[in-house]
């Protein structure tokens, strides 16, 4: 009899380990930071060996924190940053380069031509995405441009492509398996997420060899077994969904119309749209949310690429607050932000801007700015960029977006969530979890596994910690909004 299920929950600025029982509530977790590498401005790389050691070390360590024996984990859901690209040698699996974060804007230059070579919208069609430097494609085109015979080697298979969750399930069952799912093979630019393939023709375009590609396979499967030396016995992988996929499947939005929002390094508002796939007229993105029982399902995506990071920089960039959770009490120092507006564009502008020119800027100061109003705007800028995903949202969608489930880190701000209640003028919901990502590989692992029996199991775990609702009169809240369009306005284009 199995008692838990261990989610490894790969983040962009560190890794966790969470363990949850039946009831879905945490019993254990452990989390280890690791370096963020900025070689020029706009380009952002981790050190692969770094994700793979602090997940295995977080992994056991939570497993020892819950006093639970390896033999009684009934499986193991993986969940990760999309979009970051790593290479590795087939033979000894040691990567080839840094991995390529997804916040990285280094082929902007890159996908800039193609779009002026008129693919643009067939990569639009096929893959539901646009041609920006945020996807996996234009990534691993610039690792075999910068390697003198990577892509003849790639092209004998002996260079290996993955996602972060590939590379992790590649040295968790010590090479056995080169695989990804669904969800986090429809964010590489390469997969038509309509025929469910590969695409030969953009492959071609990009010049990426098919033999360095992982198989896809669903994200509720058993795909295999970890080496016993890593946990002393083997035990099941059994999930595997990219970080937003998953936390839209740990807070049970299983229906049309359903919607959560991340605020996490960045923000990002997934719609539920069944089995059907919309295509964005307003600049959002088409992507697969999961596969499971033979069905593949579909969201509708904003992607925001400075959420709860511009947290991170108030800290340790400005150095005004020790820690990031100390944002709330400088930001409720002042009664609002004084008139000071950021705008967060410190690597670009994702949905529904797509500037990868774009940079950060601040707005509105006076001699009267303390560090408390550069804190409340900071942290309003999350709430600020969530309107603009909802207001393309809605009118993609055709349908009235009443209520939000929100998760992340930035999620238990309680002034945050008000405000953004009020600048959305739709209700928020707050989970008792809040650790939803982890949480819905958990799901995906448990349900292959039966450790779980249905999505209605799902949905009984579910349930609500806090309900915020719209207090803004809407003349204020709009006329907010357009101070920070007249903002936005400003950043855009500004390193071109």
């Amino acid at each position: 009899m199995t008692h838990c299920i261990l989610a490894l929950d790969q983040g962009t600025t560190s890794s966790r380990a969470i363990v949850f029982g039946h009831d879905g509530r945490v019993v254990a977790w452990a989390q280890e930071e690791f370096e963020q590498r900025l070689p020029e401005p706009g380009h952002v790389t981790h050190d692969p060996e770094a994700i793979w050691s602090t997940q295995l070390r977080v992994a056991q360590q939570a497993l020892a924190s819950a006093s639970v024996q390896p033999r009684d984990v009934g499986a193991i859901g993986i969940t990760n940053q999309r979009e970051t690209t790593i290479l590795w040698d087939a033979r000894t699996g040691r990567p080839i380069d840094d991995a390529i974060v997804w916040q990285s804007r280094i082929t902007a230059e890159l996908c800039a031509r193609l779009e002026a070579d008129g693919v643009g919208e067939l990569f639009r069609r096929k893959t539901g995405l646009r041609l920006d430097p945020y996807f996996s494609g234009t990534k691993i085109r610039y690792l075999l441009d910068r390697h003198d015979g990577l892509r003849a080697r790639a092209e004998r298979g002996e260079v290996k492509f993955g996602t972060v969750d590939s590379f992790l399930i590649w040295r968790l069952t010590g090479g056995r398996c080169h695989v990804t799912d669904y969800s986090n093979a429809s964010r590489t630019l390469i997969y038509d997420i309509h025929a469910l393939d590969w695409d030969d023709e953009l492959l071609g375009i990009l010049d990426i060899p098919r033999a360095m590609l992982p198989a896809v396979v669903p994200s509720s499967h058993v795909i295999g077994e970890t080496d016993a030396g890593h946990f002393g016995v083997p035990i099941p992988i059994g999930g595997c969904a990219g970080d937003q996929q998953a936390a839209t499947f740990g807070q049970a939005c299983f229906d049309p119309g359903h919607a959560k929002n991340t605020y996490g390094t960045g923000c990002f508002l997934l719609l539920n749209t069944a089995d059907r796939p919309v295509q964005s007229a307003n600049d959002l993105l088409t992507t697969i949310a999961w596969g499971i029982d033979g069905r593949v399902e579909y969201c509708l995506e904003g992607s925001v690429f400075i959420g709860g990071a511009v947290v991170q920089w108030l800290r340790d960039g400005l150095g005004l607050i020790k820690s990031s959770a100390e944002v709330e009490a400088l930001a409720a120092s002042v009664e609002d932000s004084g008139g000071v507006y950021l705008v967060p564009a410190f690597v670009g502008m994702g949905a529904p801007h797509w500037d990868p020119y774009a940079r950060g800027a601040v707005f509105g100061i006076t001699q009267g700015t303390t560090a408390g109003h550069l804190a409340r705007a900071a942290v309003e800028s999350m709430a600020f960029q969530t309107r603009d995903l909802l207001e393309a949202m809605r009118r993609d969608a055709g349908i009235d977006i009443g209520e939000m489930k929100v998760d992340g880190g930035a999620s238990v701000n309680d002034a945050l969530m008000q405000f953004q209640s009020d600048l959305l003028g739709v209700r928020v919901r707050r989970p008792v979890v809040s650790e939803t990502t982890a949480l819905g590989a958990a799901y995906l692992a448990g349900l292959a596994t039966g450790f779980w029996k249905d999505r209605s199991d799902i949905r009984r775990n579910w349930a609500l910690d806090r309900e915020f609702t719209p207090e803004m009169a809407g003349e204020e809240r709009d006329a907010r909004y357009r101070t920070w369009q007249r903002a936005v306005e400003r950043t855009l284009g500004w390193d071109r």
